[in-house]
């Protein structure tokens, strides 16, 4: 070899070592963990640029609604509930249907609570629940659980969901943990309903929402609450847990045991989702604004019975309209209807100013592939658009509520990262115009940004980096042994599963439980790691 030559190898080694060199610090730059405040995504950004609905929609839904609810009103209710209701100016017709005037729906709507707190155990994971902040998180009552690497459902038990719990405590853009599962190992309704809450509350130090078969099994659960809490006191100051209620069959029926549960949390200090989950074109109207309708009828009354029972107590505008494929009459969660139905509920909870939660990311995709990803995309993306307050459903779900997948909890972490980023926005002020530094950069620099001074200063603030994603070049990417995304969130739930054993509860505690409740807690110590 020439002495140019030799030179000009020398120079083209020291050219890619200078290249590659700058490309691991910057990866090692975006590896280094930010300050909650700087961080391009997090919890309770500030959403609703996307509004399906017109000011005039709003208002004709608004409208129909009252209508509704003074003509039609709600069948079924329990004694209790008359009481409750019939005190605060319902009145009972004598074909046994409770009906609300439109002045008690306007003044329980003003009254009622909003702007509140829902706690984590953690104040770290505390949410701010008001105007059009945006959280994402779990749902629903899967009775399977998705293998994905046998590809098939078996069903779910308590130890998944605990397991799905502690995935969750380590997820950034998961903020906060409803049950996802029910526990097919555990046939007995009180044994399922404290187990599955214990379960929870061991596994991750983020708002838990939970649900209880009938009023009998909230007493335990918050005998539970209040020795965790370390006292009934601290737990009515920071409930850490909020209760999931159906207390509405579709359409306009009173749940007779969801009423009694509802009672109890009440009295008991929990938080209330308010929750109806009528599916348009079966237990709702097929049309996707009588649909939304419907919903927001059976909310207001939940809204009007909790503060007819404590005048501003904590309840969540839980409006969730399902979709029907209407084909079939299967439900259809990971459809467009669906996103637009989410997103219009969000803005009816705008419209009177409630904290409000609906569900998106429930996709009908039996496995998390490329359907998968477009159908949680979506739908998800959407709902945080409309500055819905409270995403459920948004990680982990397939079969529309069928099957859970820990493995789809992973990978789903990116997909909300990105949403959250969608639902940040642009800013636009003078430094981000960008005037001087593109002068610089033309008229002294060497022509392009990489090494500008910007760049490396919004390199992590400004922009969302995955975790398991792929942005590796081709060639990367073959060096690396050809990854796909389900192998690597195989490989992370695993190193998770074996290493992650969250010690929020003091062992000091859950001893004294177990000693408490004995046989009734039957998640092992050799599951959680002891």
């Amino acid at each position: 070899m020439s002495e140019t030559a030799e030179k000009l190898d020398v120079s083209g080694e020291e050219h890619r070592s200078r290249r590659s060199g700058g490309r691991e610090a910057r990866r090692a730059m975006r590896a280094a963990p930010l300050a909650d405040d700087i961080r391009p995504v997090r919890p309770g950004l500030e959403g609703g640029r996307y509004a399906p609905l017109s000011q005039n929609d709003l208002e004709r839904i608004h409208e129909a609604v009252l209508t509704l609810l003074e003509t039609v009103g709600f069948a079924n209710a329990i004694p209790s509930c008359i009481e409750a209701l019939t005190r605060v100016g319902a009145t009972l017709g004598e074909d046994g249907r409770l009906r609300f005037p439109r002045n008690l729906v306007l003044d329980t709507i003003k009254r009622a609570a909003r702007n509140f707190t829902l706690h984590g155990q953690d104040p770290k994971h505390d949410m701010v629940i008001q105007g059009k902040r945006v959280h994402y998180g779990t749902a629903g009552a899967a009775v399977h659980l998705v293998d994905v690497e046998k590809r098939v459902y078996r069903e779910s038990l308590l130890q998944d969901i605990y397991d799905a719990a502690r995935i969750v405590d380590g997820l950034d853009n998961i903020h906060f943990f409803q049950r996802p599962m029910v526990p097919r190992d555990i046939p007995d309704p009180l044994d399922m309903d404290f187990n599955t809450l214990y379960a929870c509350v061991s596994g991750t130090s983020k708002h838990v929402g939970t649900s209880f078969t009938v009023r009998e099994n909230v007493k335990p659960a918050l005998e539970m609450l209040y020795a965790i809490a370390g006292g009934e006191e601290n737990f009515r100051a920071r409930p850490f847990v909020s209760n999931s209620n159906c207390f509405v069959v579709p359409p306009m029926k009173f749940a007779e045991d969801a009423c009694g549960v509802l009672e109890a949390c009440v009295e008991g200090g929990i938080p209330i989702l308010l929750l109806s989950a009528g599916q348009a074109g079966a237990t709702a109207p097929a049309a996707i604004a009588g649909a939304v309708v419907q919903a927001v009828a059976e909310v207001l009354v939940g809204l009007i019975y909790v503060n007819a029972i404590k005048p501003g107590h904590p309840a969540i505008f839980g409006t969730w309209p399902f979709v029907s494929d209407l084909r079939t009459g299967a439900m259809s969660g990971g459809s467009a209807e669906q996103a637009l139905l989410t997103a219009a509920c969000a803005q009816m909870a705008q419209f009177y100013d409630l904290p409000g939660g609906s569900a998106a990311g429930m996709a009908d995709s039996k496995l998390p592939d490329i359907q998968s990803g477009f159908e949680k995309g979506i739908t998800d993306v959407m709902a945080g658009l409309s500055g819905l307050n409270l995403v459920y459903e948004s990680a982990g779900m397939h079969a529309s509520l069928l099957g859970f997948c820990l493995e789809s909890l992973i990978i789903d972490n990116d997909m909300l990262g990105m949403c959250q980023r969608c639902v940040r926005g642009i800013e636009v002020s003078d430094a981000a115009l960008s005037v001087d530094t593109i002068a610089d950069v033309c008229l002294n620099g060497p022509g392009h940004y990489l090494g500008h001074e910007q760049t490396l200063k919004l390199m992590q603030t400004e922009y969302f980096y995955p975790a398991v994603g792929d942005r590796f070049s081709p060639k990367e990417w073959n060096e690396k042994g050809k990854p796909d995304i389900l192998q690597r969130a195989i490989a992370e739930k695993k190193r998770v599963l074996a290493e992650r054993f969250p010690r929020h509860v003091p062992r000091s505690i859950d001893e004294k439980l177990r000693a408490r409740f004995g046989d009734l807690i039957q998640l092992p110590r050799s599951g959680m790691g002891n």
